[in-house]
């Protein structure tokens, strides 16, 4: 995770910079000329300097200590949010397992019960094919009956017209036809 740093306004003192001695020589000879030329005396310009030394370093030093300060501030803010990112992404994690975990029992109710459904429709069904089955059987059994009602009563047509014939060839015979009335 990229951490962004603390930029600060680049801020330029005339002493900060340390100087090396020979450069820092010649900046007191500077101030001193200018000091003289100003009509001050060299006397009270090196009292002026040394003081400004003097005063400078604990200057920058708490400046350097405010910057450290500011930094120490903005790092912990860092560290603050990207703990803040963490619990939200483990606050994230929980959730989505809590509801993974949720749905899936969700799932396996409504998948219970949809079994439950399908075995009461299926008992239904099995029932209605078992009645089905029976008046199939009955159907069949009718239809054999009636089969041999019919044929029952085609034999008896068939005998009921074959008689009359039968009996008008007897009578037609003559002396056989009182013989053959007697068998009836």
């Amino acid at each position: 995770m990229e951490r962004p740093g603390v930029d600060m306004p680049h801020v330029e003192f005339k002493d900060q910079e340390p100087q090396a001695m020979g450069e820092r020589k010649e900046h007191q000879q500077d101030e001193e000329n200018c000091q003289e030329e100003a009509g001050g005396g060299s006397a009270s310009a090196n009292r002026q300097l040394s003081g400004l030394e003097g005063k400078s370093v604990p200057y920058f030093s708490s400046l350097d200590s405010s910057i450290d300060i500011l930094k120490k501030r903005a790092q912990e803010l860092i560290e603050n949010i990207n703990e803040s990112r963490q619990k939200d992404h483990a606050l994230m994690t929980n959730f989505r397992d809590s509801l993974k975990i949720k749905v899936t029992d969700l799932t396996e109710k409504l998948e219970e019960r949809m079994y439950q459904v399908y075995n009461h429709h299926s008992k239904i069904i099995q029932e209605r094919l078992q009645e089905f089955t029976q008046k199939m059987t009955k159907i069949s059994n009718l239809e054999t009956e009636l089969k041999q009602v019919c044929h029952t009563v085609e034999s008896v047509y068939k005998d009921l017209c074959v008689q009359p014939e039968v009996g008008v060839v007897l009578s037609q015979g003559g002396a056989g036809g009182s013989a053959a009335e007697g068998d009836l």
